[in-house]
């Protein structure tokens, strides 16, 4: 199992989607900004190099406002040495990445303008983990999106439009189940319809499911992972006390990943940590791990 923590190091106190406003845009300026947070990516890296941390989530500002109109800026030829550079350090210490677009991220949506740019920014999540030159099992993961009063034409909607994805994207694309509308059941159907792989998130699916245990559900989640898919992904965290439903809890609650650890026997999965202190709790989550082995 690799464990890994999305887009921040606390520790480092560096981000690696540092932007500016869409006003002040220039070529010099979003040369500046993308250096910056290249230079960035590859400290946070070497970072969880050295404490054994093998799974990273790259924020999706990397490139500032890539998908945007405005930028006509050639910034895959331009950071071509940067990033084949980055990419051969993630392959020499095997590391594993992925990527996650916003919720407003919609491919079911009901007007095609945002279904089109929806396409364009996991297009530019796709190109970026291409352009480091890693295969497939690294992912670029998205929610199915939203109900818009009838779940069924939603899910429909979700398939025909995912079925007209370019192969490059489908090559990456995975879909995870949320805590209000779309449960695991509903991403493993559209997986069978698709082919698509499903991330099973272990706090959306205490807080949305069909009755199914954890573990019933991690190895549910875990079979539609193929072998160019790599080892199957997994976003685990609990439920923040006395915060909002789905609020993720500041720092890892041990006895509730043990039971997670539990649960997923004698499955390889990865595990990303949605968990605010980051790499703090990831550290943790690697001892803990080390002695249930």
């Amino acid at each position: 199992m690799k464990i890994g923590y999305p887009c921040i190091n606390n520790s480092l106190k560096v981000t690696t989607f540092k932007t500016f406003r869409l006003g002040s845009y220039s070529d010099e300026r979003f040369k500046e900004t993308v250096s910056y947070n290249l230079a960035n990516l590859r400290n946070i890296l070497e970072f969880n190099i050295r404490h054994d941390l093998k799974f990273f989530r790259i924020g999706s500002g990397l490139i500032p406002l890539a998908s945007h109109p405005v930028c006509v800026f050639p910034w895959r030829e331009y950071f071509k040495k940067e990033f084949s550079e980055i990419g051969e350090y993630i392959a020499k210490h095997g590391l594993r990445i992925s990527m996650h677009p916003d919720q407003f991220t919609l491919i079911n949506a009901l007007g095609e303008e945002i279904i089109s740019r929806s396409i364009k920014e996991i297009e530019y999540h796709t190109d970026v983990l291409d352009l480091f030159g890693l295969d497939p099992s690294h992912k670029v993961q998205i929610h199915v999106g939203g109900a818009y009063g009838d779940k069924e034409k939603s899910i429909a909607r979700f398939i025909s439009n995912y079925n007209k994805l370019s192969e490059k994207i489908k090559n990456r694309l995975v879909i995870e189940n949320d805590e209000r509308l779309f449960s695991l059941k509903d991403c493993l159907f559209i997986s069978k319809q698709t082919g698509v792989p499903v991330i099973l998130d272990t706090l959306h699916h205490k807080l949305n499911n069909n009755g199914e245990s954890l573990a019933q559900a991690v190895n549910s989640a875990a079979k539609t992972w193929k072998n160019i898919d790599g080892v199957p992904m997994t976003d685990y965290s609990s439920q923040a006390p006395d915060k909002r439903t789905g609020a993720h809890t500041n720092s890892i609650d041990t006895e509730d990943f043990k039971k997670f650890l539990s649960a997923a026997s004698g499955i390889d999965l990865d595990i990303m940590l949605e968990i605010k202190d980051k790499e703090k709790s990831a550290l943790l989550a690697i001892e803990i791990l080390n002695n249930n082995l």
